[in-house]
């Protein structure tokens, strides 16, 4: 199923980044892709434990250069859509780690679903998600 825009998260990114035929029809396919600020940070942490940061910071900027990718920061609005989903994940009993809820604030924001290959964004309720299987 092609969407026209999605937000990548880390584990989207890496698998696209290591040709996952489904992640890279995904992301190949659509007319916008969002990456969160958020997801920049935990791709550079990966980085910088990495044996290849130069390579991996090369290649993330052609891929944040393409026309069809936006970053996105967290915003006032962000913030607050980020508090209801705690909110909402709290009284569900489901917890869900901070990072991922910072990325799905800013896919709700942004009007797009995440694209991902993990389980924890099915747990947000406010959050379209398109979950792919490694």
């Amino acid at each position: 199923m092609a969407l026209s825009r999605l937000c990548l998260d880390t584990s989207a990114y890496s698998h696209f980044r290591r040709g996952h035929a489904e992640a890279v029809d995904a992301v190949t396919s659509c007319r916008a892709v969002v990456v969160p600020a958020v997801v920049l940070g935990e791709l550079r942490v990966g980085f910088l434990l990495g044996s290849r940061r130069a390579e991996n910071e090369r290649d993330l900027a052609k891929f944040l250069a393409r026309d069809v990718v936006d970053v996105l920061d967290v915003d006032d609005e962000v913030s607050a859509i980020y508090a209801d989903i705690v909110v909402d994940l709290r009284r569900a009993g489901t917890p869900v780690p901070t990072n991922y809820i910072w990325i799905g604030a800013v896919a709700v924001r942004a009007g797009v679903s995440v694209l991902t290959f993990d389980a924890h964004f099915e747990m947000m309720r406010r959050v379209s998600v398109r979950r792919l299987l490694g």
